[in-house]
């Protein structure tokens, strides 16, 4: 009897085991098995200054900015106020076309009040302002005719008349394309000029063939006098002088 019993228990704990067992076999492969993937690391935010600022920085668009107008582009592309421009293109030099020959005028431009164009000849053309060395120019003529125009003409009382000198102009007469007088405000009128004597070193010299540069008048009847010049590069002048300013002994 005690090994029946014996027996019977043996067997009932065999059976328990075997359901243990495959009920965890049955378990395991139900479940699927685990996949195993190789660990990745996470991308971290960019360190900020200020706190709060979100932890991801979208990228910025690019700038927009407003040009003044009259901004001035510099250099390679640099533009003073604004943003970077855009360098222009290379261009090929530009040929600079020779300067025309001066056109013939048939008097010169008024440069301001009180010329009279009426006296002005016809015909003038503007002469090339290359200096000489000899003061055949206006170029030349023109700074010591301004720096002396306290002396263009002379009043003198003699023998009984008043004359009136232009020796001062006629002297730098090789500058000047042409002259007018008015005496007391009578009507102006053309003086013509001696020819200049470019075949001397002094082409400005007076001549004995050149005439005198004078006009004679009753005595004490020259008050005032108005002299207008015209330049050879057609520019003009005027000048008024009262008799006590431009008498001589």
């Amino acid at each position: 009897m005690i090994d029946v019993l014996f027996a019977m228990i043996a067997a009932g704990v065999n059976g328990a085991d075997g359901q243990t067992d495959g009920a965890g076999q049955g378990a395991q492969a139900q479940t699927p098995p685990a996949v195993t993937t190789p660990a990745t690391e996470a991308p971290q935010p960019e360190a900020t200054a200020e706190a709060g600022t979100p932890s991801a920085i979208a990228p910025l668009a690019p700038p927009t900015v407003a040009i003044a107008p009259g901004s001035v582009i510099v250099g390679q592309g640099t533009l003073l106020q604004g943003a970077p421009a855009t360098p222009a293109p290379a261009t090929a030099p530009t040929a600079v076309a020779p300067t025309a020959a001066p056109a013939i005028a048939s008097a010169p431009s008024p440069q301001g009040d009180g010329y009279n164009m009426g006296v002005v000849p016809t015909g003038l053309i503007a002469e090339p302002q290359t200096p000489s060395g000899k003061f055949t120019t206006a170029l030349e003529v023109r700074p010591i005719l301004n720096a002396t125009k306290g002396s263009w003409i002379a009043v003198r009382e003699y023998e009984g008349k008043d004359y009136l000198y232009v020796t001062h102009i006629w002297s730098w007469r090789c500058g000047l394309a042409a002259m007018a007088i008015s005496v007391n405000g009578e009507t102006m009128q053309n003086w013509p000029l001696p020819a200049c004597h470019t075949q001397f070193s002094t082409p400005n010299a007076i001549l004995e063939d050149d005439g005198n540069p004078l006009l004679t008048f009753k005595p004490g009847s020259v008050q005032n006098v108005t002299i207008q010049v015209v330049y050879d590069d057609l520019s003009m002048d005027v000048a008024h002088f009262a008799r006590g300013d431009v008498l001589i002994p």
